[in-house]
């Protein structure tokens, strides 16, 4: 499991909204701490890929399981 240092549960909740939960959350972040996001929409596994590209954040890994999809972000 990768360290993180906040953790955001967006679950039950659809596009857009865990994308803009988690750019609030990021803001709070210094530069290269990470953090975990756990959704429920299936479609946020492209929105955070495409996030993370135009941001410049990294997207250190995503899963799925059980109908849950673990990100993992560091802030750029």
């Amino acid at each position: 499991m990768t360290e993180f240092n906040q953790k955001l549960d967006a679950s039950g909740l659809n596009c857009p909204l865990p994308i803009l939960k988690a750019r609030k959350q990021l803001n709070s972040l210094e530069t290269g701490e990470v953090l975990y996001v756990v959704a429920t929409d299936s479609g946020s596994v492209k929105d955070f890929d495409a996030f993370c590209k135009q941001t410049g954040h990294n997207l250190l890994d995503s899963s799925e399981a059980d109908g849950k999809y673990h990100y993992y972000i560091k802030k750029a």
